[in-house]
């Protein structure tokens, strides 16, 4: 009974460090398209000509409107550095030579006392910190709102699933029209409070996630 104890014991925390919990999916109800407000497109039945469908000689692409797309290009590149040096050192000495009473020295089987004290303490520290991140690609997003300044907020999603995983990347925030190029592409590094996710869901994104007791041991609850 023991034995067979101990054994089922050792399944599961074997299988608790091998699998990981399946990560929920991220709420992507905010991220998706919002479409264009008004009856702008709708034609009485038997009308030939679709101001939809038509396009101005001279008419501005750019993304300007609730409704319209845009396209970011991600030119993320983040680097920082950081460290630190201490160093302190610190030494007392005190000789009080041979203390004299009543005109004599005080000896002690017949050798002189001598008291003297010597103290050091010295401290050296260094710390290393570096961080670099870099993200490239492109992402379509829509225009989810225009400000009272002209100010566009952007927001969207991009979801490509492979084999038994899926990658989605989303972003957010406020775009300036003067930003946007003949292209209708802006770069990210020129949208406002700029939210950017990129992850991933599956069976190779939980093979990277530890499991609950791998975990437990890296946290600070573990106090060896």
């Amino acid at each position: 009974m023991k034995r067979l104890l101990s054994m089922l014991v050792t399944a599961v925390l074997l299988q608790a460090c091998a699998g990981a919990p399946r990560q929920p999916d991220p709420v992507a109800d905010d991220f998706g398209p919002v479409l264009p407000s008004g009856t702008f497109g709708e034609v009485a039945p038997g009308t030939v000509y679709n101001p939809a469908a038509s396009f101005d000689l001279f008419m501005d692409l750019r993304a300007r409107q609730v409704g319209d797309i845009l396209t970011v290009l991600l030119v993320e590149r983040t680097n920082a550095t950081k460290e630190s040096s201490t160093s302190t050192e610190k030494g007392t000495s005190v000789d009080t030579g041979i203390p004299v009473f009543a005109g004599k020295p005080i000896t002690h089987n017949g050798n002189p006392l001598h008291s003297e004290l010597d103290s050091s303490n010295s401290f050296d520290g260094k710390a290393d910190s570096s961080q670099s991140n870099r993200l490239d690609g492109s992402i379509t997003v829509t225009v989810a709102g225009r400000l009272p300044n002209g100010n566009l907020l952007v927001r969207g999603e991009k979801q490509i699933t492979i084999n038994q995983g899926q990658e989605y990347v989303r972003l957010q925030g406020i775009v300036r029209p003067v930003d946007i190029g003949p292209q209708n592409t802006v770069a990210s590094t020129k949208v406002g409070d700029a939210r950017i996710t990129y992850s991933g869901k599956g069976a190779l994104a939980d093979a990277n996630h530890p499991g609950w007791l791998s975990r437990f041991f890296n946290s600070p609850w573990f106090p060896f």
